[in-house]
């Protein structure tokens, strides 16, 4: 079984950073897209960021040049860089990871999400 764990949201002000990581453990046989997903009260889940296996990050155009994607594809984990944070970024933030599984298939595994409130 796969599972996606997340860390690191929580409450800051406007203008201050946090860093969400997000490790992928399990039957793994490899790891193509990985991305961060948010959801704000009373709205749809909208696309954060992604970064494929080997490529450029793709972003938003509400967080470009303010959240940063990573990922460290030793230890199967993503991170988000958030700075500059604004209220109305505010939501849950889910990670997603499409995984070559033990058929060598591949699924599309989410996490638990994690809260981030941002004070005005």
């Amino acid at each position: 079984q796969v599972q996606l764990v997340e860390s690191g949201g929580g409450l800051v002000q406007a203008g201050g950073s946090l860093r969400l990581s997000c490790a992928a453990s399990g039957m793994i046989f490899g790891v193509n897209d990985m991305g961060w997903f948010r959801q704000a009260t009373g709205k749809q889940r909208e696309l954060v960021a992604t970064i494929p296996s080997g490529g450029s990050p793709n972003y938003a155009d509400s967080v470009k040049g303010r959240f940063t994607i990573s990922r460290d594809n030793a230890k199967n984990t993503v991170y988000l860089q958030m700075n500059s944070l604004k209220p109305e970024d505010t939501a849950v933030y889910y990670c997603n990871a499409d995984i070559r599984v033990w058929d060598y298939r591949v699924q599309t595994f989410w996490g638990q999400g994690t809260q981030v409130t941002v004070s005005s």
